[in-house]
């Protein structure tokens, strides 16, 4: 019998060498589609959470990198060490085995760092389909690490035994706070622009991998993070490129990611390379965020590298606006994630959009402001026909909306729609956030 080990939260970590199905077995856990599946080895570069649930106790599964020595992949020593962080992080490891390959050098590799790790290990044989498999499987006593659990995590059989195994070393009163309450910035831009530095020089840890390589970042992150009082979740997302650039299942399944990173946020902090400036791939990106009103607050990085007098910085804002027409109402902040400058206000401003893009103003101060401005500047008349707009209020969701009720609605056009934006804007905190106009039938 499996001796009980009371934890403190319930963090599991799967670990093992390359290909041998643990993002697989993530995917089954969780339920989602959240860790990228490919044959190529050392797909999962960086660690990925999710969420898990099994009789009633949900716990956090955070999926590694495949743990390999002696390799030339540039990523190698990358990998080796967020293997190292998440067993840190984690309470109970499961290790992942291949049942069709048998044991191997690399296996002994994990399980020599696994034994000294003292950390509750379950020892998990996968590809286990058939009778024969099963008892191959066998040979992984020899590893020193107790009971093995043959499972198929393509298929789920085994799983459950495993996971009634799991949530009984796990403390019974293992229910966190949601994170589906807090607020979820998501950091977004092109490939190599210095999300991953951005986020390690916000938490100052090694979160994220970090090389020279374009798109090291191949799915989304979340990281729960606390600052000033506040606590939200930061996604690191994968490199967002043009599609003509997407070749592999890889980059595929990353640009559908980083997607879903913006469609899942509510405040996107795009960064921008200063040396490169506000490109096309850049305009894109930020649009897809305005497309789906979330907040945005603008970064341009690497501004320590750039020759600056006094104007230089106004400069650089006008020409990135310029560009973001007819949505420039947005915070541009210069900073450096190397040498951390400016980053803690890069993120208090991305707090400030959360709460604006939240906001409620009410509708007897809206019609006050709005109404006595409507009258000295209404839309022009259409075909001899006067348009008037008696009544306006802040509709009910998620992100800021408003209804102006008119006779004629069908008769303003989206200039004047513009000039009411634009007013809204002025009399109302509403810098960074999309806001959606809407003329109705009074």
């Amino acid at each position: 019998m499996r001796a009980k080990l009371k934890v403190l939260s319930g963090i599991v970590a799967i670990v093992g060498r390359p290909n041998v199905g643990k993002s697989t077995l993530f995917n089954r856990l969780t339920e989602k589609r959240e860790a990228i599946v490919d044959s190529v080895a050392g797909v999962t570069r960086d660690r990925i959470y999710g969420k898990s649930e099994w009789t009633g106790k949900e716990f956090s599964v955070i999926d590694t990198g495949g743990y390999i020595k002696g390799s030339d992949d540039v990523f190698e020593g990358e990998i080796r060490k967020q293997v190292e962080i998440a067993i840190e992080e984690a309470h109970v490891i499961l290790f992942v085995v291949d049942a069709e390959t048998g044991i191997t050098d690399m296996d002994k590799q994990v399980a020599d760092l696994l034994r000294k790790s003292n950390k509750e290990v379950l020892l998990v044989a996968n590809k286990v389909d058939n009778a024969m498999r099963q008892t191959m499987s066998a040979e992984f006593y020899s590893l020193g690490l107790g009971d093995i659990y043959n499972i198929s995590a393509i298929n789920g059989s085994g799983t459950g035994e495993l996971l009634d195994d799991l949530v009984e070393i796990l403390p019974a009163d293992n229910k966190e706070e949601a994170d589906e309450q807090l607020p979820r910035i998501a950091v977004i831009g092109r490939p190599n622009v210095g999300k991953s530095s951005f986020i390690n020089a916000l938490t100052g840890k090694e979160r994220n991998i970090v090389t020279d390589v374009a798109g090291t970042t191949r799915d989304a992150i979340n990281t729960r993070y606390k600052l000033f009082g506040k606590d939200f979740l930061l996604v690191d997302t994968a490199g967002l490129r043009k599609k003509s650039k997407v070749h592999e299942n890889l980059e595929f399944y990353s640009v559908m990611r980083s997607v879903r990173a913006i469609e899942n946020s509510d405040v996107c902090v795009l960064l921008i390379d200063a040396e490169r400036g506000m490109e096309s791939q850049d305009q894109a990106i930020f649009h897809l965020a305005e497309k789906n009103r979330k907040g945005v607050v603008i970064l341009v990085n690497k501004w320590d590298l750039i020759e600056k007098d006094t104007h230089t910085a106004d400069k650089y804002r006008k020409q990135i606006l310029q560009k973001l027409a007819p949505f420039t109402d947005v915070p541009v902040i210069f900073i450096s994630a190397l040498n951390k400058q400016r980053i803690f206000q890069a993120m208090e401003e991305a707090m400030k959009v959360y709460e604006r893009r939240k906001s409620r103003i009410p509708t007897s101060k809206l019609n006050d402001v709005m109404l006595p401005i409507i009258e000295g500047n209404p839309p022009p008349s259409n075909k001899g026909k006067y348009i008037k707009i008696k009544f306006c209020t802040q509709l009910p969701s998620r992100a800021p909306a408003f209804a102006f009720f008119a006779n004629l609605p069908q008769y303003v056009k989206d200039p004047y729609k513009r000039f009411i934006e634009n007013k809204l804007r002025e009399n109302f905190d509403l810098k960074g956030v999309p806001i959606q106009i809407y003329l109705r039938k009074k």
